[in-house]
């Protein structure tokens, strides 16, 4: 009888060391990956997903507009902005009393059009 080997695994176990030489020479230190896993926890939550989606379409939004974009509570679209701006995915811009929310950069804006892609993509070809 033949052993069957799983597709996440090697069928034959052998390391090819200029791949791996590849892989590790630029690989992000601790502190990059901490910041990055960082970025991709605050899109894990759907409420946060849900207003960036809301500024990535309108631009400029405050926090009443994207309560009512969103049909989301104020102090839950106050509560995540200041998670968002403390990790500088929006910046707020001040008008009088209010202050008015947008993505912080185009990285902001490709990361957000390429994970939307990405969830949308069915494997099939275009």
């Amino acid at each position: 009888m033949s052993t069957v080997t799983g597709l996440d695994g090697c069928a034959t176990s052998c390391v090819h060391p200029e791949k791996v030489a590849l892989a590790t020479a630029n690989a992000p230190g601790a502190e990059e990956l901490s910041r990055v896993a960082s970025v991709f926890k605050l899109l894990g939550d759907p409420t946060r997903a849900r207003l960036l989606y809301a500024l990535l379409e309108a631009g400029e939004l405050c926090v009443c507009d994207l309560a009512a974009a969103t049909a989301t509570a104020e102090a839950t679209v106050s509560q995540a902005l200041r998670l968002l701006r403390a990790s500088r995915v929006v910046t707020g811009r001040r008008e009088g009393r209010n202050v008015f929310y947008r993505l912080s950069d185009a990285h902001v804006r490709l990361l957000l059009d390429v994970t939307r892609e990405h969830a949308l993509h069915d494997g099939t070809a275009r």
